[in-house]
């Protein structure tokens, strides 16, 4: 055994580019089915925990999926809003209280959440540093945001705007940076949370500008009647908020009338939750209201047959390899007869020589699940950044 072990190792050891490329191969052949495998049950149960924190989410009627992925996960997908007045009608009836959450916009491609102090209660979420949001123009930094931005509580950042050529005069709002998040492996991490009226100033609803009332320049005013100014568009808008300002923000029209994405419902009780459900089921509330466990474990099974086709295609290409192999060792093995010829001459029996072959495939073979197993230990490390980054 010793002598077939030395003997296959150093002809395999000669021939180095040949089974580097055979043992990358089934490498490959054996990690991608059980890393996929990995990946997908630890992106499950991290879908799952978060979509079973969270008892209803009410929106307008369309895609449900679009609703709980969007409110979950702060994915970009476009929802059509409600109002601030079907949030105080929810809350009104007094079997819970609503979290309104308002998505839509980014600040360095990280999503901007407008919401209120609730949803940091809800989640239980506390602070690593800093503190919570005072006034306008705050906000919370998720704790990975901070970190790969190197941002710090007193810091400063801006949400972008959606288009360069955004001829509608919204601007972008710079935000005073309050406090960061501690980590919590959710999409809560790579969140900048802000208070909803602030998401209303970058849509342009609420703005803030220079005081005019004894302001007489006629390219700023173009009427003071009653104390009634009317500006012109050369007024500056405030992108900042600052003590200085704050006063001067206002909004346009009626809060009831502003849009939300969606709200999160937190009832009292189970009972007050299934009186509820059945209130919107019989058309009694317009709005639509889904229970994210049942909308996330229908987008898993999705996602499992998808894998099942996957696991077909890796049958498939894992069987060729193996043919491919065995036509690789057959002509090796017709290339080698006059060395296999020389070995039988000086003595070898042809179950030393068949010995000396089977030990250069179990070599191959133990090197490749050795490498599999590496990787399979290695993206374990990386597969919470993948799920964050590219899922969740």
């Amino acid at each position: 055994m010793k002598n077939s072990f030395y003997l296959a190792f150093q002809y395999i050891w000669y021939h180095k580019i040949r089974t580097l490329i055979l043992v990358a191969s089934i490498t490959i052949i054996i990690f991608i089915p059980n890393g996929l495998e990995k990946l997908i049950t630890e992106s499950e149960v991290r879908m799952m925990d978060r979509a079973a924190t969270t008892p209803l989410i009410v929106g307008e009627k369309g895609s449900s999926t679009d609703l709980v992925i969007n409110s979950l996960y702060f994915q970009d997908e476009k929802l059509e809003p409600i109002s601030m007045a079907e949030v105080n009608e929810l809350n009104s009836l007094g079997f819970g209280y609503c979290i309104p959450i308002l998505t839509g916009f980014n600040a360095r491609s990280y999503p901007i959440v407008g919401t209120t102090l609730d949803y940091l209660k809800f989640r239980n979420i506390s602070f690593s540093e800093g503190k919570k949001m005072a006034s306008l123009g705050d906000c919370i930094l998720g704790y990975n945001v901070a970190e790969e931005l190197n941002l710090k509580t007193g810091d400063h950042i801006i949400s972008s705007p959606e288009s360069f050529f955004d001829f509608a005069g919204v601007y972008p709002l710079k935000m005073k940076i309050t406090g960061i998040l501690n980590p919590t492996n959710t999409p809560d991490d790579r969140a900048i949370f802000t208070d909803i009226k602030n998401t209303w100033i970058i849509m342009g609803i609420g703005h803030g500008h220079q005081d005019l009332a004894d302001e007489s320049d006629p390219t700023l005013v173009m009427d003071n009647e009653d104390g009634v100014v009317t500006a012109t568009a050369k007024v500056f808008m405030y992108n900042e908020i600052t003590d200085k300002n704050k006063d001067s923000f206002h909004f346009h029209g009626q809060q009831q009338d502003f849009p939300v994405s969606s709200m999160l419902f937190v009832p009292k009780d189970e009972k007050s939750l299934t009186i509820l459900r059945g209130r919107f089921e019989s058309g009694e509330i317009e709005t639509q209201a889904v229970v994210p466990q049942q909308v996330v474990r229908n987008l898993l099974n999705s996602i499992f047959r998808i894998k099942q086709i996957f696991d077909g295609v890796f049958i498939a290409v894992g069987f060729a390899t193996l043919l491919i192999f065995i036509l690789i060792m057959t002509l090796t093995i017709r290339l080698r007869k006059d060395e296999i010829n020389t070995l039988e001459i000086i003595g070898s029996s042809r179950f030393k020589v068949a010995g000396i072959l089977s030990m250069e495939i179990a070599i191959m073979f133990i090197a490749s699940l050795a490498f599999a197993f590496i990787l399979y230990f290695v993206s374990g490390y990386y597969v919470n950044t993948f799920i964050e980054k590219f899922i969740l």
